[in-house]
């Protein structure tokens, strides 16, 4: 899942709630298995996936949001840049 960051938040810090997933709202995109559009069941372990984006220049934070997942470390941040 792709979510924007603002400036003073660092990848990692989002809040998890009883079932161990950050809150999705503001996702930008996910990737899933079939690769199509809208809400996906994840990328099975051992395969692959992609999604297409056109973002804005600015901090974004790359998630799983697998049931502890993010609270494990699976999380990067991807700044995004102008010409």
């Amino acid at each position: 899942m792709v979510l924007p960051l603002s400036a003073a938040q660092a990848p990692g810090q989002r809040p998890t709630g009883p079932d161990r997933r950050i809150d999705e709202t503001g996702s930008l995109g996910e990737a899933s298995r079939s690769c199509g559009a809208g809400a996906g069941d994840g990328i099975a372990p051992g395969t692959i996936g992609w999604i297409t984006l056109t973002l804005r220049p600015g901090r974004y934070e790359l998630v799983c949001n697998i049931p502890g997942h993010y609270l494990a470390g699976m999380y990067t941040e991807l700044n995004v840049t102008g010409r």
